[in-house]
């Protein structure tokens, strides 16, 4: 596996001189061994021999992309890398089928492309996305990786090309200019759908149980920041389900939309060295491997040089991070105090909040949640100024843009189960603050409204405001109605127009089936 630290295995020895990396030109092979006892070995692209780790799969390409894009530590996902297997994968096996490959071969690439996508090889893509915007770096990454693994399987000499070549055997019928974009969807599809919605859908269910646990509490509403009417703390958690559940379908229109891929467009979208037949064989034997249902796009040419349903995706994931920052923060500010604020929700206590003030606890899943919020905006922003960028035939922003969406749907998810295990789960009400919040506001006057006019509920609650005494005394010291029609008209529970027995929601009712 890919070393946590930001390492870089296989390949911290590749040259010997800081020299080697600025020199023009052919880049020079300086021996088989290092200073460090670390073996090489020579492999050959059509620009001239490279020296590449002798136990690395991966081959000249890579190890030469190594040298030009040493940018940054951001590595190819490894979300990219399954999905590149699965690709692989499926391309030998249609390939087969369609006698364009010896089966043979095609069983071997099918044989290394299963590592790849089980995580096997995941040390031997060490490449940053910073690099071609059309990820030809990655897709020749994948085919040298499954090309060697093959030959080792073999028997046969790692960097000889034989009996699996990279091109001409793992690449058939391929560019990088397909498939890199097919990779993304894939990873894309799969990420959204085994990561992303079952962590909404957690959440969800998670409020849904308070929107029930608080269905009988009746609290004041605010509007902006401003006392208002009341509603059941049950209607207020309501809402954010309501936003929830919205959410769920939007999350799965943006994944239908990346089922469509771009395999067989090859170079421009025109499908040069593909089999007729290639396309929709290798989508539907992505769809055996992956489970999920994929297609082949009727037009190759923007599946190559627009990628609007990535823009799509990143936009819903940019809508739900907008959810979820509302809802973080309506709960932070509900449970600030705890006795100089709202204090109308008592949040779990995690950790300690402060160096300097002892027994300061703060709201700290919500301060998490924010921030994957923001940070997710600001990704969104970058997929949205690469999908803009697709000049003539191809776009070349996919790296960028693809490691942004799954940075998104990865913080994304992993928010909301953090959110919902160590916040949603263990909150309570603080009942008395929100009675006595209710108690004090002026806007229980509205609902004299309909019986003494506007301009007298107005004239009770300025009162009472202006001499620090209750609306029931104001509205008694003004005339203006009795005690008893008092007690009659201003009742809290009955402002909030939830049925006695419930508030209406039914939200626990209407769990989403995991």
């Amino acid at each position: 596996m890919r070393n946590p630290s930001g390492a870089r295995p296989l390949y911290c020895s590749l040259y010997t001189s800081p020299a080697v990396f600025s020199a023009p030109g052919p880049i020079p092979i300086r021996g088989m061994s290092d200073a460090s006892g670390m073996k090489f070995r020579e492999e050959t692209d059509t620009m001239g021999p490279m020296r590449v780790p002798a136990t690395a799969y991966y081959g000249a390409q890579t190890a030469r992309s190594l040298v030009h894009f040493d940018i940054g530590a951001d590595v190819m996902p490894r979300a990219v890398i399954r999905a590149f297997g699965v690709l692989k994968q499926a391309c030998a096996r249609a390939n087969k089928k369609l006698s364009t490959l010896d089966g043979a071969v095609a069983d071997m690439i099918d044989g290394a492309a299963e590592r790849v996508i089980k995580g096997e090889l995941d040390e031997h893509f060490p490449l940053r996305v910073w690099q071609t915007g059309s990820g030809t770096q990655s897709n020749m990454n994948t085919n040298e990786v499954i090309s060697n693994a093959a030959i080792e399987a073999a028997g046969g000499v790692m960097g000889s090309k034989t009996p699996v070549h990279p091109n001409d055997h793992v690449n058939y019928g391929q560019s990088s200019n397909d498939t890199f974009p097919t990779a993304m969807y894939v990873a894309g599809v799969e990420e959204m759908t085994h990561r992303l919605l079952p962590a909404v859908r957690g959440m969800r269910d998670a409020l849904a149980d308070k929107t029930e646990a608080f269905e009988h509490i009746v609290k004041i509403g605010r509007t902006h920041l401003m006392d208002a009417v009341p509603l059941t703390l049950g209607q207020e958690f309501s809402g954010y389900v309501a936003q929830l559940d919205a959410m769920l379908p939007r999350l799965e229109a943006a994944i239908e939309g990346m089922r469509d891929l771009a395999i067989g467009g090859t170079a421009v979208g025109t499908g040069l060295n593909a089999h007729p037949k290639f396309a929709d064989t290798v989508a539907e034997e992505i769809t055996i491997i992956t489970g999920l249902k994929f297609r082949s796009a009727e037009n190759k040419f923007a599946q190559l040089a627009a990628h609007d349903a990535l823009v799509q995706a990143s936009g819903t994931l940019n809508t739900l991070a907008c959810a979820l920052m509302k809802i973080a923060n309506d709960i932070r500010w509900l449970g600030s105090g705890p006795r100089s604020g709202i204090g109308e929700l008592s949040l779990p206590e995690n950790e300690p909040g402060s160096s300097i003030m002892p027994g300061k606890v703060n709201p700290t899943q919500c301060e998490a949640m924010t921030m994957v919020c923001a940070q997710v905006m600001g990704n969104h922003f970058a997929v949205t100024v690469g999908g803009s960028q697709g000049n003539f035939e191809l776009n070349v922003y996919k790296p960028m843009m693809m490691h942004n969406l799954l940075h998104s749907v990865r913080l994304l998810s992993d928010s909301c189960r953090s959110f919902v295990d160590h916040c949603v789960k263990g909150m309570v009400a603080n009942e008395s603050n929100i009675k006595g919040h209710l108690d004090r506001s002026l806007m229980l006057v509205t609902a004299l409204n309909t019986h003494i006019g506007y301009d007298s509920a107005a004239k009770i609650a300025k009162n009472a405001h202006k001499k620090g005494i209750t609306l029931r005394e104001s509205a008694l010291e003004l005339g203006l109605v009795t005690d008893a029609q008092f007690d009659e008209w201003v009742r809290p529970e009955d402002m909030t127009n939830a049925p006695k027995s419930s508030n209406g929601v039914s939200a626990k009712r209407q769990r989403i089936a995991k």
